[in-house]
């Protein structure tokens, strides 16, 4: 049962990462460090379980293969206040607020996580 755990939690991570490579030409993710994250006593189990370093290690170098690219975004990149349309930057956003339109463009926004 142990041995049938272990290889399921060892498989998914191939399985996902491949496909994710195989089925985008650029992969870009938040250079976080899990190291920090799982300080959070009441995530740090879920956190360890998904493996998240693994996958973000399996992207990089099958991205290479597949002759794919994977960026990493710096943690404290606003991309959350930034509009996808016009690139325009919304300075003033507090955390609160989900939902914003561009002030440039009326483009209707929806911040997620």
């Amino acid at each position: 049962m142990h041995a049938q755990i272990k290889d399921a939690r060892r498989d998914f991570p191939h399985k996902l990462t491949t496909q994710l490579v195989r089925e985008n030409q650029l992969i870009a993710f938040e250079d976080f460090a899990v190291k920090n994250l799982v300080k959070n006593h009441k995530l740090a189990q879920v956190i360890s379980e998904a493996n998240w370093a693994e996958i973000i290690r399996q992207i990089k170098y099958k991205s290479q293969w597949y002759n794919r690219e994977a960026i990493a975004i710096d943690k404290w990149f606003p991309s959350s206040k930034l509009c996808s349309v016009c690139l325009n930057r919304f300075e003033c956003l507090p955390l609160n607020i989900r939902e914003w339109d561009c002030p440039s463009c009326n483009a209707h926004h929806v911040r997620v996580a």
